[in-house]
């Protein structure tokens, strides 16, 4: 049976020993969120624990979710719905390259409604001006998944080139946001 296990065996590329996976391990290698995004923060006037989380990637693709100090993931989420009255934001559909047919937000325009085990209503603003690519459908089934960061996020949106430096600047940095 000893034939059927895995055994490393030592490669070389270039003159270099490659390390192996299985015992190179590093456990406190940057998560995909911490690589990848700059986080920002975004809160509203006169809400000081209704705080947004912006995960801006350097392809300008920018996820929003919930801050950890946001009030409702400390009353504890029941539900979540993007039927915002009017319209449904599940219901954008976008197509091509250019994201066509995708609904145009401002950074005040309301993605979904977060409803707390005590009854208590939060609405979830976009954050950032741009075009609506898709909301996170998986956190309707599961709404534990907002205390995940990266996986808990709310929607994608997409800016336009020439307002993301003016967006970065309306946002808050980790440091700043540490500060209050």
């Amino acid at each position: 049976l000893s034939s059927f296990f895995f055994v490393q065996e030592e490669e070389v590329i270039c003159g270099l020993s490659v390390p192996s996976i299985t015992e190179e391990y590093v456990a406190d290698y940057p998560s995909i969120v911490d690589r990848f995004f700059t986080k920002y923060y975004f809160r509203r006037l006169n809400r000081v624990d209704e705080d947004f989380l912006v995960l801006f990637h350097s392809n300008r693709v920018c996820l929003i979710g919930l801050a950890p100090t946001h009030i409702a993931l400390k009353k504890g989420v029941k539900s979540i719905t993007f039927d915002i009255g009017n319209l449904d934001r599940s219901q954008n559909q976008v197509k091509g390259k250019g994201k066509k047919g995708g609904m145009v937000l401002q950074d005040d325009s309301i993605l979904a409604l977060i409803t707390c085990v005590d009854g208590s209503e939060y609405k979830v603003p976009s954050c950032v001006r741009g075009k609506l690519v898709e909301v996170n459908t998986n956190v309707v089934d599961d709404p534990k998944l907002l205390e995940k960061e990266g996986d808990g996020y709310i929607a994608i949106v997409l800016p336009k080139p020439e307002n993301c430096d003016k967006i970065k600047k309306g946002l808050m940095s980790p440091d700043d946001y540490e500060k209050l």
